[in-house]
C-alpha cells in the first residue's frame, strides 16, 4: 500500500500565508448627500445603527457628498485597499448617482462598486405608509374617506428625467397601497410644486390632502414641503427598519451583479 507523506515544509505550504483567515466582506459605505440641518446627520447615524444591527458582521461606514464630515473621498481613503460597495442614500437616479458618486468610486484606492439608489422599491412604500399612519392617516379608511383623500409625494426634485420617472413610479406604488390618488411634487428643479399639486387635488374634490415626505432625513426642503400641507404631513423616511433592509438589499444586489468591463 503506497502512502504519501507530507514533510513539515510541505504542510506549511498548504497553509495560506494569512494564517487561514478568509477575507472579510466588502465594506458597505452609505453615501448621504449632506445637510446643514443637524437633524439630518443624527438621522443618518441612527440609520447606520439599524444597518449594523441587521448585519452585525458587515463593516459599515458613512461618507457624504458635501456639507458634512466625513466626506466620501475621505472615507474611501481611510479604507485604503479594502473593497467596498457604495450605497447611495438617494431615492432615484440623478446627477449624484450618475456622475458624482461613480467618479469618487473610480478615484478610491480600493475597488469600489456603486449600488443602485434606494428608489423606487416596495420597501420605500412600506416606510412611506408607516410614516403617514404615524402622522394620522387612517390605516382602514371608509369609502367616503377614500373618495375625499389624496396624497402629495413631496420630493427634492431634479432636472434629470430618470429621477422624475423614479419618483412617479414610487407615487404609483404608494397610490396602489393607499387606494387614493398620489401626485408627485417637488421642492426645486422640477414641477409641479407642492402648492400646485395640492390645488389640483382640491379642485378634484379631494379635500383631505396629506403630504408624504419623500426625503431620507429632515432638512430645509422637507420642512418647507410639510408646511404646505392643508391636512397632515408625514415625517421623512429616516431610520425606519425597512430602510435598513433596503440598504442591505442594495448592497447584496450590487455584489451579485457582474462587473462590466470595457471590451
Amino acid at each position: 500500500m503506497n502512502r504519501i507523506s507530507l514533510q513539515p515544509a510541505d504542510r506549511l505550504r498548504l497553509v495560506p500565508s494569512d494564517g487561514g483567515r478568509r477575507p472579510g466582506p466588502p465594506a458597505l459605505v452609505l453615501v448621504a448627500h449632506g445637510s446643514r440641518d443637524p437633524r439630518a446627520l443624527r438621522t443618518v447615524r441612527a440609520l447606520l445603527d439599524e444597518v449594523r444591527a441587521l448585519r452585525p458582521t458587515l463593516p459599515v461606514h458613512l461618507g457624504h457628498i458635501e456639507l458634512n464630515a466625513p466626506l466620501l473621498p475621505d472615507t474611501l481613503a481611510a479604507l485604503g485597499d479594502t473593497p467596498s460597495v457604495l450605497v447611495p442614500l438617494l431615492l432615484g437616479r440623478g446627477y449624484h448617482v450618475k456622475q458624482d458618486i461613480p467618479e469618487m468610486a473610480a478615484a478610491a484606492p480600493g475597488h469600489a462598486r456603486v449600488a443602485a439608489p434606494l428608489g423606487p422599491h416596495p420597501l420605500l412604500v412600506d416606510t412611506l405608509y408607516d410614516r403617514l399612519v404615524e402622522a394620522g392617516w387612517h390605516p382602514a379608511p371608509t369609502g367616503a374617506q377614500r373618495r375625499t383623500s389624496a396624497v402629495v409625494l413631496a420630493a427634492a426634485g431634479s432636472r434629470d428625467p430618470d429621477s422624475a420617472a423614479d419618483t412617479r413610479r414610487t407615487a404609483h406604488l404608494l397610490a396602489e397601497r393607499l387606494g387614493v390618488p398620489v401626485i408627485p411634487a417637488y421642492a426645486s428643479a422640477a414641477t409641479p410644486t407642492v402648492d400646485t399639486a395640492v390645488r389640483a387635488l382640491t379642485a378634484r374634490g379631494r379635500h383631505r390632502v396629506a403630504v408624504a415626505s419623500y426625503f431620507t432625513a429632515p432638512g430645509r426642503f422637507a420642512t418647507e414641503c410639510a408646511a404646505k400641507s392643508p391636512w397632515l404631513a408625514s415625517a421623512p423616511l429616516g431610520a425606519h427598519p425597512a430602510m435598513a433592509r433596503l440598504i442591505v438589499h442594495r448592497y447584496d444586489r450590487a455584489l451579485s451583479t457582474p462587473v462590466r468591463t470595457a471590451a
